[in-house]
């Protein structure tokens, strides 16, 4: 199978390991990721706060690549990058004068409305399928326990892909590496997003209310599929610890890079030495 890929600019920066695992499990599975042509930031998570018109601007541009390079599904693993695609993508086809005006902007490129877009939650529970999955698992998670985090951006606008108030895809997928997944209070709650940069305390608090909640449901680890999310979460650690007194040292990973490791994938491949909290207790496997 070969499908298109928009990495966007956390998994070509902060995210890497994101990539690494995306792309290594897909290899796994005889997916072909194929990157958009000269592709462009899509604009998240500021642009339309700047101007709206280039909040649609962006992720059209990208539309417009994928399709004149023939691809008709392009799966974007970024939660906020897949909501400006695939929210592009619902607005042109149903408005004829905003498909106009950003044929417009872009110096009269068209976008013709026919990429599919998929975030990695829908594209390896609906198109890879759970039977796949669990016949490639090589080294069963068996006794892990797991948080799985999704976070307030995979319920973004255009996303809709699973219950937005008790999402399951990620639960399901990590069942299927044979790990336990734990019933928490906190699975959709949001981690601070881009307010770490501007409002570093709100994103203190809510993450230490997020940790909290998984320590109290006894996970190991807490399973991802968002940058942000990621990045809050591990690297805001150290100074959740100083300013409330705790001592978390939890491992934030990628659902992806769970994959991998239950397929068989050394974890040097998957990209663990960019983690600020070792996941040291996958070393089992």
């Amino acid at each position: 199978m070969e499908i298109g890929y928009f990495p966007g600019c956390s998994l070509h920066s902060t995210a890497q390991e994101f990539d690494l695992s995306v792309k290594a499990v897909c290899n796994l599975l005889d997916i072909h990721l194929q990157e958009i042509p000269d592709w462009n930031c899509c604009g998240a998570s500021a642009a339309h706060e700047t101007s709206e018109e280039l909040g649609f601007a962006l992720p059209y541009l990208d539309l417009v690549k994928a399709e004149t390079a023939s691809m008709e599904t392009v799966l974007s693993p970024c939660p906020s990058c897949f909501s400006h695609l695939s929210e592009t993508h619902e607005k042109v086809v149903s408005d004829n004068a905003l498909g106009a005006r950003l044929t417009e902007i872009s110096g009269g490129k068209s976008y013709q409305g026919g990429i599919s877009n998929q975030h990695v939650l829908d594209f390896f529970m609906n198109e890879v399928g759970l039977d796949t999955i669990r016949e490639k698992v090589k080294k069963p998670l068996e006794g892990l326990k797991v948080a799985c985090y999704y976070g307030c951006l995979t319920r973004l606008p255009g996303v809709n892909m699973d219950s937005i108030e008790h999402p399951m895809m990620m639960d399901r997928i990590i069942e299927a590496l044979g790990a336990e997944v734990v019933d928490w209070t906190h699975k959709t709650e949001c981690c601070g997003a881009s307010l770490s940069i501007t409002r570093t305390e709100i994103a203190l608090r809510l993450g230490r209310e997020i940790l909290e909640a998984a320590q109290h449901a006894q996970a190991d680890c807490i399973a991802v599929v968002c940058p942000l999310c990621q990045s809050n979460l591990d690297a805001r650690q150290s100074g959740i610890n100083r300013k409330y007194g705790t001592n978390f040292s939890f491992p934030v990973v990628y659902m992806t890079q769970l994959m991998g490791i239950a397929m068989g994938v050394p974890g040097s491949q998957l990209g663990f030495d960019k983690h600020i909290v070792a996941p040291s207790i996958l070393n089992r496997y």
